[in-house]
């Protein structure tokens, strides 16, 4: 069964949209910036199914032929540890254009699609994991990790089926893609797939103990640091069971024992699309929604960065605003966003109230320690923020803002017209972002926000967002993985 087309209003730590994919006449909208320098697999089995089917091209359109391709590594979500979402590549804006359009895929895809070795990686709700020729579209390998939950045997939730959420990593050295898969009958595995062929190198279950699967979600990306693989747990959209925020740190060739960090009450869900985010030293930042617990809600661990240790997960400090309490009794998760690590070492969060918070990266500064603080959204912001030439890019419910840093200052730079902005990216001067709600991919000029170039992509998952793959901009619509190029 296909997710739910419509889309319910904010709410719960899963999710904060409806998984619903909604038909839309879709713009591709860029500017330049001169001042920037296959049907469902059936087979419960745990050996993978490879198939291979070549991509249909764009209607007056032509395959770029692999010798002109340009190719540059995306090998996780937004294209790094800090999640910046930003390269110096991209398509050229004037000559923008439908190069490729796929295969059907046999799901829905929440998953950022990735680059490595110019094959695109795209995950979907089905279990399945393909590669995509960069240059042509046309599909290489396909490998059905299970078979995925359905929706009326989790408690609650708004993705039907539950399958791969979260956006895989690519170790590039090793040619190996991990990605977390919810199979049946109700656990989730790490699984370690060969980047070249599809073929499965290592899975284990990936589940902390003591936990309640069915009642925990892995929307989060995942990451890595001291060569394990970082992946974070939340609720179902809809706050059901008793689950809690984890992040469990695993070999991904091995069955030792991981190292685990658990919220100390339920809730304090990690669901923010951009997952983990990792210091240059190897500590991990990642940010809570709000506890569900009525016992205790000034828990330094509710509505708050946290620094982790990169040995065994421990709290090493903590952020969280003044009014983390009110945050939690109203479902205003600070969470909402993944922490932007910044220049300087800075840290940059906002949630789904709309202020934006900087806090020094070393020292978070406890309750209320913020830096600086500004208003930027009036409702709201989630998923994956962008960061580049001293500018955060914030994808809000009602456009997407640009936040100037300066001097240990944060102040709005523009804002865009009126939509519901998917995380972006920022590529050759430009601006990427997918308008949820109309299905838009719309491409702004880094510096104005001034919008120009238009074309359709079709209906797309929250909380979808752009690839940059060297001279091409990559992404889902109609469960199809579309190319742009000049």
């Amino acid at each position: 069964m296909r997710s739910s087309r419509a889309r319910a209003a904010p709410g719960g730590h899963g999710g904060t949209f409806a998984a619903g994919r909604r038909p839309a006449a879709v713009v591709a909208v860029l500017l330049a910036c001169a001042a920037c320098s296959g049907s469902p697999s059936s087979s419960p089995s745990r050996t993978s199914a490879r198939s291979t089917t070549s991509a249909s091209t764009q209607p007056g359109s032509t395959a770029t032929t692999a010798s002109n391709a340009a190719s540059t590594d995306w090998p996780q979500y937004h294209h790094d540890a800090a999640r910046t979402g930003a390269v110096d590549t991209g398509p050229a804006p004037a000559s923008l254009r439908r190069q490729w359009t796929s295969a059907m895929l046999d799901g829905d895809v929440y998953a950022e699609p990735l680059l490595a070795a110019n094959e695109v990686i795209v995950a979907t709700e089905n279990d399945s994991v393909y590669a995509f020729d960069v240059a042509t579209g046309t599909q290489r390998w396909r490998t059905h990790l299970g078979e995925p939950m359905a929706g009326s045997a989790l408690p609650c939730g708004n993705i039907d089926p539950s399958g791969i959420t979260s956006t895989p990593l690519v170790d590039v050295a090793r040619a190996v893609v991990d990605v977390v898969a919810f199979v049946q009958p109700g656990h989730h595995e790490l699984v370690s797939l060969d980047l070249a062929t599809g073929a499965v190198r290592h899975r284990r279950t990936i589940d902390p103990s003591g936990a309640d699967p069915l009642a925990e979600q892995q929307r989060a990306a995942l990451a890595t640091t001291g060569g394990r693989v970082l992946v974070a747990f939340g609720g179902l959209y809809g706050d059901c069971g008793n689950y809690h925020g984890y992040v469990v740190a695993a070999h991904d060739d091995r069955d030792d024992t991981p190292s685990v960090w658990q919220s100390p009450v339920r809730g304090e869900a990690i669901w923010a699309t951009a997952g983990p985010v990792v210091r240059p030293d190897g500590s991990v930042l990642i940010a809570t929604g709000n506890a569900t617990a009525t016992a205790d809600l000034s828990d330094p661990s509710g509505d708050a960065v946290l620094r982790l240790s990169a040995t065994d997960l421990h709290t090493l400090d903590s952020f969280a605003p003044t009014n983390e309490v009110a945050l939690s009794r109203t479902d205003r998760d600070l969470g909402s966003t993944s922490p932007a690590l910044l220049d300087g070492g800075l840290v940059f969060q906002i949630g789904k109230d709309g202020v934006g918070y900087l806090v020094q990266g070393d020292h978070l500064g406890g309750l209320g320690g913020q830096i600086d603080s500004v208003s930027v959204c009036s409702n709201g912001a989630y998923g994956g923020t962008a960061y580049a030439a001293s500018t955060v890019l914030v994808p809000c419910r009602d456009g997407l803002v640009a936040v100037r840093v300066a001097n240990n200052h944060l102040s709005v730079a523009w804002r865009s017209a009126p939509f519901v902005a998917g995380p972006p990216v920022v590529g050759r001067g430009a601006v990427w972002t997918i308008d949820l709600t109309a299905g838009v991919l719309h491409g702004l000029d880094a510096t104005t926000g001034t919008e120009a170039f238009s074309g359709s992509i079709g209906a797309v998952a929250h909380f979808a967002t752009p690839t940059i793959a060297g001279d091409r901009l990559l992404v889902v619509g109609d469960r199809r993985l579309l190319a742009y190029g000049s």
